[in-house]
């Protein structure tokens, strides 16, 4: 393997799925979806994910490398995915991950892993796995409305019950995480995001090639966005990626997505990047941009609340 791998992240409905799927558009690349994912497709990724935004270190690697060094190599488990099929979704889902991994191996691509759950193992990602990473943020009014909108609540024991995370990032936390009501989505998303982009905006400080690209400067510009992104990791931009990308982001497409396809990458990226204002009342964005400035302010300023 002779180019660096690629990985997408950044908190969960933060625009990694569009990101992952535009730089996809490079005919070099291969797309592998989530592996950190708790319920990633055991074809793909043969290790055990316990928690959501499972932390991986020196300390814990030898749970998580071989496979993802199998992984790099485009190594394909089919006899540890076929033990795991429940439903023809699950059997159609193999034909396509076998083909990714097919036409990898045999076209020499670059991988790009798209994986929000990866975020807070980034150092981990970028000093062992050699990867050149791709850190998507999105407007803490944003994530808190994409979540709300979906009813999506987050456990905060997946992250408390990881001891290593609590000591190297979020012990300050601690208390604000254990008193969070569950049904409290967007005081959730306001936590979330706060733990988050301020664990990034600290490893950036430790890896400045780390690229951190907003979501609403993506969705002004797309074309634009993308072509300095792909040249910063070295993809070709040719006339199919540019069509790629002005198809998803047409002021045709929708200015909202479904519910029943919350993983859709077609949207009139323009109009979507106000929804939060309308989906939150005041008190909402108040309350979350009181939770968050303590961060908010390093990425956002305070005319784009």
């Amino acid at each position: 393997m002779t180019e660096h791998p690629i990985l997408v992240t950044g908190a969960h409905r933060s625009g990694t799925t569009w990101v992952g799927r535009m730089l996809s558009a490079a005919r070099n690349t291969a797309y592998i979806s989530e592996p950190l994912n708790v319920l990633h497709r055991r074809g793909v990724y043969r290790a055990d994910v316990q928690n959501w935004y499972q932390y991986i270190t020196a300390e814990n690697e030898a749970d998580y490398l071989p496979a993802f060094q199998q992984l790099l190599k485009f190594q394909y488990h089919l006899f540890a995915e076929l033990g795991s099929i429940r439903s023809q979704k699950d059997f159609m889902r193999m034909g396509r991950d076998l083909s990714i991994f097919a036409n990898g191996k045999l076209r020499g691509q670059r991988v790009l892993i798209k994986d929000p759950f990866a975020v807070f193992s980034t150092p981990w990602f970028a000093q062992k796995m050699n990867c050149k990473v791709v850190i998507t943020i999105r407007h803490p009014g944003g994530f808190a409305s994409s979540l709300k909108r979906l009813n999506w609540s987050f456990d905060f024991h997946d992250l408390l019950n990881q001891p290593m995370l609590m000591r190297d990032h979020l012990e300050a936390d601690r208390a604000d995480m254990e008193a969070m009501q569950a049904d409290d989505i967007v005081g959730q998303s306001a936590l979330l995001w706060r733990m988050i982009y301020r664990t990034i905006h600290a490893t950036r400080k430790l890896i400045p090639t780390i690229k951190v690209v907003r979501h609403e400067d993506l969705s002004l510009d797309p074309v634009a966005g993308y072509k300095l992104l792909y040249e910063s990791l070295g993809l070709p931009f040719d006339q199919k990626v540019r069509d790629t990308i002005l198809n998803s982001s047409s002021s045709e497409n929708p200015t909202e997505l479904s519910k029943k396809k919350v993983h859709s990458v077609k949207l009139d990226s323009r109009a979507n990047m106000d929804n939060w204002k309308k989906r939150l009342t005041p008190e909402e964005i108040t309350r979350i941009r009181k939770l968050t400035e303590d961060v908010s302010h390093l990425f956002y300023s305070d005319s784009e609340w």
